[in-house]
């Protein structure tokens, strides 16, 4: 078993769920990680040639344009070839510049050029110069590329569902209990509301690059180079030339304050989501919600009858999984021993994990949703069955007319027991209440009782501007 296959990969995300993260793989893998080091090395590389220093003129256009076709066109064949002098130098960023240089190799130009400067390739850098901005790019593009979209179309299929159960009366079950109506469009929109602030948190940090040297100081650049503004130069690279935040206060490393930042916001994201599988599993279990069945799937290999939650299921364990990781991360990122130890290096290396089990969650509670069907009936058999739910309508009214004892009156009258609805317009005919009153109390059911629900439900959008 040498081969390594989905069947036979250690990580559930690189074997049976391969298929479902494949945007991710190229993003937060190994060879992600090749790939944006060799993008921040060049655009260093370049950004020196345009520092006016004297021993490294302008490059070409030439020059830039075959240097930046190198992180363009990257392939796993220029990641095995930097992987293969790792073999030799046992150092994974120096292993990216000589890769670097040897594509400087040959007498065709621009060649000849890039070679006379080539050892301005990782010039005054540290190998976390490369790393931090790589990390910071990665996540960038994760985040923006498939993760926001991801729950971007989670976030619009609940707005939609929001809209269309707006009115859809349910009984709510506070302590698991027969409480005050809502509707099913409005607990959606409860969760679509909460998912839109957290995916504004995910979305709203801004990740943080240095290229500052050894211990965050330019010591090695101001040796070399006296008269360079470098601290103004390190911010137009990674701010202009990389998209990134510049942060002008590190040691060695990026003290990862912003990535710990994101990994919270994202775990709080996942928390929710976690609420809501629970939710809809208990929703199924009532029978509030059946699920369409799919041909030849089976739900229990000894019960036949059973058509399971796995989707809700699956998708609490992988938000749970996620957020194991999540919560690691940002805990220990910012915690580095004096100017620098190596124990981030290893559990960056688990990015892609993080994301892939966050990502995996969203796809599986997706798919759930997909096959939910509302079972009406079930809904209005429920609320007529929860008459005793009125009682706080009833009191309310009795207070605000001064009644006495209106709370402890309903209590004796309802708490732990079955009301009719004969029952309940009963007591409602005994009371000194205005006729209106009276008339608006015996009219209501607990299908009716919903509130403002309807309309907030219907009020929820996927538009900023109406937030």
């Amino acid at each position: 078993m040498d081969a390594l296959t989905p069947l036979t990969a250690l990580s559930p995300l690189d074997g049976r769920y391969a298929g479902r993260l494949a945007p991710l793989r190229p993003l937060l893998s190994e060879f992600g990680l090749m790939h944006r080091r060799v993008q921040v090395e060049v655009e260093w590389f370049i950004a020196l040639s345009d520092a006016g220093l004297p021993e490294f003129r302008p490059l070409t256009d030439a020059a830039r344009g075959m240097l930046r076709g190198l992180a363009l066109r990257f392939s796993e064949a220029d990641a095995r070839a930097i992987k293969d002098i790792e073999a030799t130098t046992n150092h994974d960023v120096k292993a990216v510049e000589y890769w670097l240089k040897g594509r400087f190799e040959g007498p065709a130009e621009p060649r000849g050029e890039l070679r006379a400067a080539a050892e301005f390739i990782h010039f005054a850098c540290t190998s976390e110069d490369i790393n931090n901005t790589s990390h910071a790019l990665m996540l960038q593009a994760a985040r923006a590329e498939v993760l926001l979209p991801a729950l971007d179309a989670l976030i619009a299929g609940l707005v939609d569902k929001a809209h269309a159960l707006a009115d859809v009366a349910m009984l709510s079950r506070t302590h698991g209990q027969t409480a005050s109506p809502t509707t099913l469009g409005k607990e959606i929109a409860n969760v679509a509301a909460r998912l839109q602030r957290a995916r504004s948190a995910m979305a709203g940090v801004k990740l943080l690059a240095k290229m500052n040297g050894a211990v965050g100081n330019y010591n090695a650049h101001v040796v070399a180079h006296p008269g360079v503004d470098w601290e103004a130069f390190a911010r137009q690279v990674v701010e202009q030339r990389l998209g990134l935040a510049f942060n002008p206060y590190t040691i060695q490393i990026e003290p990862h304050d912003a990535m710990a930042e994101l990994f919270d916001a994202m775990a709080r994201t996942n928390t929710i989501l976690i609420d809501w599988s629970r939710d809809v599993w208990g929703y199924i279990s009532l029978g509030y919600f059946t699920q369409r069945l799919k041909a030849g799937e089976v739900g229990s290999s000894t019960m036949p009858h059973k058509v399971n939650p796995i989707d809700f299921e699956n998708a609490e364990g992988n938000f749970g999984l996620a957020n194991a990781l999540l919560t690691h991360l940002a805990q220990k990122l910012p915690i580095s021993r004096f100017q620098r130890d190596l124990t981030d290096s290893t559990v960056l290396r688990n990015m892609g994990v993080a994301f892939g089990y966050m990502v995996l969650g969203i796809d599986s509670l997706q798919r759930g949703l997909a096959k939910l069907e509302v079972d009406r009936a079930a809904l209005a058999a429920d609320l007529d069955a929860s008459w005793e739910v009125l009682a706080e309508a009833v009191q309310t009214v009795m207070r605000r007319h001064g009644l006495p004892n209106p709370y402890e009156q309903l209590k004796e009258l309802t708490r732990g027991k079955a009301i009719t609805r004969e029952a309940l317009g009963r007591f409602v005919d005994t009371l000194a209440l205005p006729e209106a009153d009276k008339a608006r109390l015996r009219a209501l059911t607990p299908a009716t009782y919903i509130g403002k629900a309807a309309e907030l439900a219907n009020r929820i959008s996927t538009d900023e501007s109406l937030k």
